[in-house]
């Protein structure tokens, strides 16, 4: 799990010369879809000796069962991907075997044409990806359309999107599909005593309305069927906090809520408190943005998930895991936890549990306070020197878990702030834990 969002890529590069002969015939210029892939891009370019215009060559493809797509003389290339699609090819699994690329030779000059076609391979490789779990648009009460929040998620650099408005699904349904963003279906159970966040399930209810304790169970059933993951919300709120029974079927709390305060703080605390008492919850994070304000920002903070791929599935599956790191912003700073071959999320066996906990860090600034807390509360800080990297080294014998804080000063606002969060690295101690 090192910190790390690079993806392996590979490409192959195709010609195919074009005859006048063949004018108004379709032609296949085959390739291989290697194991593990990912997402695909195609572009072509058509060469008829210097003079470009006169030749008409529809592009399309297919694997091996059918057509996924076609665009005719319209673009000169697309993406497939397993969650989106440019407009007119169709998402879904990459199948290894033999593909091709569909070509209407429409117009072909006397001399004949050159087509040369580039295709990039992205691999499934596991890595960090990055996004905002809790953001809202015109389909409730936020000011963005969907594809201004998704145009501000890929200007970021990010990987992921939720855009979570209150009380419905609509917005899941109109997905841009025009935008490097995964787009993970979201909905914010909004009720008179919390919110909650249902993430991945298209439509994750049919009624929000609640009066009592048992309706919220029964939400979040319908929702679970549904195959929602639930975050509780800005728990801890002064003005819309969790009031309902802690006691509910969830995966994960909403400790970082915008800009770092003192409700983010009680949060913190409580979630401390929760894994103190042996509870493995989930800490996540979002920026809960609803329209342009100076303080309230699009993956501010960021939530950043170790995922096996780029699909809604195993981005969620590793948030459920524990395998997420919370940043003020998209760039940072970063840390993660590494003991062995395990990480954050993890559960180090008892066998391995004295080793050394491995804190990995990057982008700090001079001043910076990295802050290490286990079951034993605050156990150690270390003050950045520099710029940049760097690796400390924690004995975490006898502990059940640890995790770790950046604070940094911020000139703008003249305070110290949390700058990133850890989800904790656990031990199998063999210690039974009493509340």
């Amino acid at each position: 799990m090192a910190n790390s969002n690079a993806q392996r890529r590979s490409s192959a590069t195709f010609k195919r010369y074009i005859e006048h002969s063949e004018q108004s015939t379709y032609i296949e210029v085959p390739f291989q879809m290697p194991e593990q892939v990912e997402e695909i891009h195609v572009r072509y370019q058509v060469e008829a000796y210097g003079r470009e215009s006169a030749a008409v060559i529809d592009l399309g493809v297919r694997d091996s069962v059918r057509v996924r797509g076609w665009s005719g003389g319209a673009r000169q290339e697309f993406n497939i991907a397993q969650s989106q699609a440019t407009p007119g090819y169709l998402p879904g699994a990459l199948a290894p075997g033999e593909w091709a690329v569909l070509h209407n030779a429409y117009k072909v000059p006397e001399e004949g044409c050159t087509v040369t076609i580039d295709i990039e391979f992205m691999h499934k490789t596991p890595r960090w990806l990055k996004g905002d779990l809790h953001t809202h648009s015109v389909h409730s009460d936020g000011a963005y359309t969907l594809e201004e929040n998704a145009a501000i998620m890929e200007s970021l650099g990010c990987d992921f999107i939720a855009m979570t408005d209150h009380n419905t699904s609509s917005q899941n349904l109109a997905y841009p599909r025009e935008t490097s963003v995964l787009m993970i279906p979201g909905s914010e159970f909004t009720t008179n005593f919390g919110h909650s966040n249902f993430l991945g399930a298209m439509s994750p209810m049919d009624d929000f309305r609640v009066t009592e304790m048992s309706d919220v169970h029964e939400k979040f059933r319908i929702a679970r069927e549904r195959g929602a993951k639930i975050v509780l919300n800005h728990t801890h709120c002064d003005h819309c906090p969790w009031e309902w029974d802690f006691e509910v079927d969830h995966d994960g709390v909403e400790v970082w809520n915008g800009p770092w305060d003192e409700r983010n703080r009680r949060a913190l605390s409580w979630w401390q408190e929760q894994l103190v008492k042996g509870k493995r919850l989930v800490a996540v994070g979002g920026s809960d943005v609803h329209r342009p304000g100076p303080h309230v920002k699009h993956a501010m903070p960021c939530v950043w998930v170790w995922s096996e791929e780029k699909t809604v599935e195993r981005v969620l599956d590793g948030i459920v895991q524990g395998h997420v790191v919370i940043t003020h912003a998209p760039d940072g700073p970063f840390a993660n936890l590494q003991c062995g071959e395990f990480g954050i999320g993890d559960e180090v066996p008892f066998d391995q549990a004295d080793q050394d906990v491995v804190v990995q860090l990057d982008g700090l600034r001079a001043g910076d306070l990295v802050r290490l807390y286990s079951e034993r509360g605050f156990e150690e800080e270390i003050a950045a020197e520099t710029d940049g990297e760097r690796i400390l080294r924690f004995d975490a014998k006898e502990r059940r878990f640890v995790r770790a804080e950046i604070w940094r000063y911020f000139q703008q606002v003249e305070r110290t702030m949390m700058a990133a969060l850890t989800n904790p690295i656990y031990f199998n101690t063999n210690v039974i834990v009493r509340d």
